[in-house]
């Protein structure tokens, strides 16, 4: 499966100029490369303009759902939608959305870990679904964004469903990006499985974020990863195979005993 990762510079608190930057980027990047599936990353309609969020917000996807659907069916692509700052009612939460090469929206998940050190609670509401798998040309995969990615359990969950590639979508900073490598490093040899990650560049409230977007196999070994701190584009092919043959040489998940691990 051939991946294209967009680590973009988002343009806080500017969703359109955002949508135009990655319409363009699909119009001259992917539309060479065709790639089987791209990625974006976290919170690339507004950024973290988190006191902004209200007027910013999409409501409930409907800007970019349809915005999505099209650019996957128009170039037959999967895409890994990043996520975006979105209104559910009166509540704003960070929403990642999935689509198939058809442009069907297959999953959309809602952030769940918020972010102490960005004010995140204070502007945003967690997730309240458990993450689930979804399937992408008969592959299962899973998503999880950014902060998630500190806690295990959450990433241990998607491959006992059977995920084989998990996603991580993020606006990670430059000052732990020694966390965001060797987490994502560890995940994939913890779990087994391919580790994907679309971190965006750029600066937000004096914020800068790391960029170093990964693709990490199975053993843990890096496969391919941007440049640090600035926009990129990340390509790839991953080989699936690879899963089932390191699951069967170290079988962690057989060699499991939950019922003494405790909470």
């Amino acid at each position: 499966m051939k991946y294209m990762i967009y680590q973009m510079d988002v343009v806080v608190a500017s969703p359109k100029e955002n949508q135009e930057k990655i319409e363009k980027w699909v119009e001259t990047e992917v539309t060479k490369s065709k790639p089987d599936t791209i990625v974006l990353p976290e919170m690339w309609n507004a950024g973290y303009a988190l006191d902004q969020l209200d007027e910013l917000a999409d409501d409930n996807g409907r800007v970019t759902i349809p915005f999505l659907r099209n650019l996957a069916k128009r170039h037959q692509i999967n895409i890994i939608a990043g996520s975006i700052a979105n209104k559910k009612g009166k509540d704003i939460y960070n929403t990642s959305y999935i689509f198939n090469r058809t442009g069907d929206l297959v999953y959309e998940y809602d952030k769940i870990h918020l972010v102490p050190m960005l004010d995140e609670p204070k502007f945003l509401n967690g997730g309240e679904q458990k993450a689930k798998v979804f399937e992408l040309d008969g592959v299962k995969m899973g998503v999880i964004i950014c902060y998630d990615l500190r806690f295990p359990e959450l990433m241990r969950s998607l491959a006992l469903q059977g995920a084989e590639v998990i996603h991580v979508v993020a606006q990670w900073p430059t000052s732990r990006k020694e966390h965001w490598k060797y987490l994502q490093h560890a995940r994939a040899i913890e779990n087994q499985c391919y580790v994907i990650s679309a971190n965006s560049s750029g600066t937000c409230n004096g914020t800068d974020f790391a960029g170093e977007s990964f693709i990490i196999n199975p053993s843990g070994e890096l496969v391919q990863s941007g440049p640090p701190e600035k926009e990129a584009t990340v390509e790839t092919s991953i080989d699936l195979s690879i899963v089932e043959e390191i699951r069967s040489n170290i079988p962690v998940f057989t060699s499991r005993v939950p019922h003494l691990y405790g909470e």
